[in-house]
């Protein structure tokens, strides 16, 4: 069997995201759209519904009176909270092991993923950016690449190594030279082949800028610099993370400078243990 053919079994075998998700993504980013709206698209979906009511229900929230369904919890957390929280749960399977090829332990690339996807949407905020929820969800999907790649990775390592010690490439570079296909270009067929929107398939194919001209497109240089962000507060630093190279020009797309930045990382280390708290119920 060649790499690619054992690649794309890897894809099918991986749990594909919900139809749900898809529904969502398309109306819950659009100014029309309604809380009412987004609660029908979600209270169809068994799985998703009994999945989001006992995250809502859970210590974490504190509800007085516990939601009974959909309608109830966006009526108490809010439309935007509830789709987070569908958004991360549905990632949260595929994300949750551990990848040895890039040097993350159990649960890193799922903190990783989620912390990435939470600054995202903060930058988002912050810029007014109006696909909030489409960065969101680009952002925590972004490595889904790995999950696959992982394995090729580990039994071609000390070849990746050599070349990024030995001719200065990146992770990422020695990744596609020795094993024919970088994590970013898996992540886009597996977003393909998930029936994600050529948007979404593009901002994961691209959230590491290899293609310089692609820093102009506000919503990858979104996701790129949430990743650059976790990079530097120390999260999700594996094998890759230490052959990083830094683009500066995202910062300037976006209009931010380095007090900016401050002001991300600080405000989130602030929700730091929120967030910690978080994924031990989503």
């Amino acid at each position: 069997m060649s790499t690619i053919q054992a690649l794309v079994k890897g894809i099918k075998l991986l749990k594909p995201i919900p139809p749900v998700i898809h529904q969502i993504l398309e109306v819950v980013d659009r100014p029309d759209s309604s809380m009412a709206e987004v609660a029908n698209i979600i209270q169809y979906d068994p799985a998703v519904t009994a999945g989001v009511l006992r995250t809502c229900n859970s210590a974490y929230f504190g509800l007085k009176h516990p939601a009974e369904s959909i309608r109830d919890a966006v009526s108490i957390l809010g439309m935007d909270q509830v789709v987070q929280i569908v958004l991360m749960k549905s990632g949260v399977r595929a994300l949750s092991g551990k990848q040895e090829g890039y040097g993350l332990h159990e649960g890193a690339m799922w903190k990783y993923s989620v912390s990435s996807a939470l600054i995202a949407k903060q930058i988002a905020n912050n810029l007014s950016l109006k696909n909030k929820n489409m960065i969101f969800t680009a952002a925590l999907l972004k490595d889904i690449g790995k999950t696959v790649l992982d394995r090729f990775v580990l039994d071609s390592f000390e070849k990746i190594s050599a070349l990024v010690i030995n001719e200065g490439l990146s992770f990422q570079e020695a990744e596609k030279k020795i094993i024919g296909v970088d994590h970013t270009e898996l992540g886009g067929m597996i977003a393909k082949m998930w029936k994600f929107s050529s948007r979404m398939v593009k901002i994961i194919r691209n959230h590491h800028l290899s293609d310089a001209s692609m820093v102009k497109d506000k919503e990858i240089a979104t996701v790129y610099l949430a990743d650059c962000i976790c990079m530097m507060i120390g999260i999700g630093v594996g094998s890759d993370g230490l052959a990083y190279r830094f683009n500066e020009q995202a910062m300037k797309e976006l209009g931010m400078d380095a007090d900016d930045i401050s002001r991300v990382i600080a405000r989130f280390a602030v929700n730091m243990q929120e967030v910690e708290d978080l994924l031990k119920v989503v």
